[in-house]
């Protein structure tokens, strides 16, 4: 496919990348004619993180100022742990000013969940679930699936998302697209950055979750009623999951029924969203149209930001 050059902004609002796949990266990007700002990010440390709290937040703050041009695409790049305690020094006010309905693709996924959900609670912010500098630009080799759909994703103003994947119920609804990682969404619940979404359709992932502990934080999000507001819960990659012995036959398909007798919402399967070489871009706050029947599901998707 063919790739314009764009200007892309780089933030590392969480740890700090591997500086090998980061190079890797940012050499790939070059050569395809982008050009790279606030590059130096990927060098940054301290402690576990890609810089200070202060450091970490001014990089996001910088877009809320007036006097620089709006870069293209804010990637971060990498996830880890990090964004929440930044989340209280964000310029909300000065970032809804300078950013919202501008067509700037703000992307990143796993500890990005908490920036994205507090952007949008915040700062009516839509941000996409998708792929970052490190692991995924700066792979050994790149996912061609990852990379043509991010391009795609974040340049048309519609697209459909499909899955084969039987599906054990069918539903057929309409409403804005939110979720991320599952831990991080459990860990906002009661604050200010957990955004109050009505009819909404929630895709979760996770990464080295054992299946109790994913179903505990299902039940967090049903039994804080975060899950009874919503129209479909659907289920993208849980990857790294080791059972013992102890487990005695509850697996994640026997979490899975039990999540589905009690949260009382259709659940979907299949979403290629999570930590996964082979993963989806989705526009966080779209309005999506998701049909799910026995042979699969598609979820249409549209209102978001895209670059022209």
């Amino acid at each position: 496919m063919i790739i314009q050059p764009r200007t892309i902004d780089l933030i590392a609002p969480s740890g700090y990348p591997d500086p090998e796949a980061a190079e890797r990266a940012k050499d790939r990007l070059l050569a395809q004619g982008h050009t790279l700002e606030n590059a130096d990010v990927t060098q940054r440390r301290y402690q576990r993180f890609g810089g200070t709290d202060g450091e970490r937040a001014a990089d996001i703050n910088r877009l809320a100022d007036p006097s620089r041009q709006l870069p293209d695409i804010v990637l971060a790049v990498r996830g880890g742990y990090g964004a929440t305690r930044i989340l209280h020094g964000l310029d909300y006010e000065g970032l809804q000013s300078r950013l919202r309905d501008q067509p700037i693709a703000i992307v990143g996924h796993s500890d990005f969940t908490a920036l994205q959900l507090a952007l949008y609670a915040r700062a009516g912010l839509k941000t996409f679930g998708g792929p970052m500098l490190a692991v995924d630009f700066g792979a050994d080799e790149l996912n061609v699936f990852t990379m043509e759909h991010f391009w795609n994703a974040i340049t048309k103003s519609v697209m459909t998302v499909r899955s084969d994947v039987p599906q054990a119920q069918s539903t057929d609804v309409t409403g804005m697209l939110w979720g991320g990682n599952l831990a991080i969404l459990a860990s906002l619940i009661g604050t200010p950055y957990m955004p109050p979404v009505e009819g909404g359709i929630l895709f979760i992932e996770d990464v080295n979750e054992h299946p109790f502990r994913i179903e505990r934080m299902i039940y967090q999000l049903h039994q804080s009623g975060i899950l009874a507001r919503q129209q479909a819960l659907v289920l993208g990659e849980f990857t790294g999951i080791r059972l013992s012995e102890l487990d005695n036959g509850y697996t994640f398909e026997t979490m899975l029924e039990q999540v589905r007798s009690v949260i009382r919402i259709p659940v979907v399967t299949g979403l290629k969203f999570g930590h996964v070489p082979e993963l989806l871009t989705l526009p966080f706050g779209a309005t999506a149209h998701l049909v799910a029947r026995p042979h699969g599901f598609e979820m249409k998707l549209s209102n978001y930001p895209h670059l022209a």
